[in-house]
């Protein structure tokens, strides 16, 4: 059996180790080259993660490649901190790792089930205390240097704002949260999110729309005082 790697840092190396893959075939015919030219749909791979040996190794290095820049992204929307979008970026996929042979795709990607095990990564950490600084403090230890005054004005200036956009959607009902973390935030298709939710196609675009209402009144108040 496959040994999972130990830590975050692990599955990142995994996804880089030097000679991981499928070993090259000798003299490919013209029927290899055409079945070479279509990909596997997340779903096939994570079929050929479940298993054992080096070709799990490369399907979770493809799966990788394709979706972590999305997670990494939707990690920070939903932090604010690139530091901590890094470290959900390497839990969750230490996570599909580990269960691999236990989770099931309901979808052929894997976006927005990797999406749905970020975010609960990322309510977790708050429910453990963590804060979104990290960003922040490496602004501060920026050098005071006259050049660098403006831009480091105006990545504060957005920072903050994106902040009390986390905030505020911290304090939406749990329904609604769920919608924007998923539609607006992760860019989940309306049926994805439904499906994920386990709610109608509607109630999804009612929960959407009466987010965007409440966030507007939440960061309007936030705005005035």
């Amino acid at each position: 059996m496959t040994e999972a790697p130990t830590d975050a840092i692990g599955v990142l190396a995994l996804t880089n180790a030097p000679g991981v893959g499928p070993p090259p075939k000798a003299g490919p015919t013209e029927s290899d080259a055409a079945e070479s030219d279509a990909p596997e749909s997340d779903a096939e791979l994570w079929r050929t993660i479940a298993g054992d040996g080096p070709e799990a190794h490369a399907a979770f290095t493809e799966l990788f490649q394709r979706h972590a820049e999305a997670v990494w992204n939707y990690a920070y929307r939903l932090t604010a901190s690139w530091a901590q979008a890094d470290d959900l970026l390497s839990t969750a996929f230490l996570n599909a790792w580990r269960t691999r042979g236990r989770a099931v795709l309901t979808r052929d990607s894997a976006r927005p089930w990797l999406f749905t095990v970020t975010a609960r990564l990322a309510r977790d950490e708050r429910r453990a205390g963590a804060r979104l600084t990290a960003l922040l403090q490496r602004l501060s230890r920026t050098t005071a240097e006259h050049d660098h005054a403006d831009a480091v004005v105006e990545g504060d200036f957005a920072e903050r704002r994106l902040r009390r956009m986390v905030e505020a959607v911290d304090r939406l009902p749990r329904g609604e949260r769920e919608a924007v973390r998923l539609c607006l935030l992760g860019e989940v298709s309306t049926a994805d999110a439904a499906r994920l939710l386990g709610i109608a196609e509607a109630s999804v675009r009612s929960r959407t729309s009466r987010a965007r209402a409440r966030l507007r009144e939440l960061l309007k108040e936030d705005s005035d005082d």
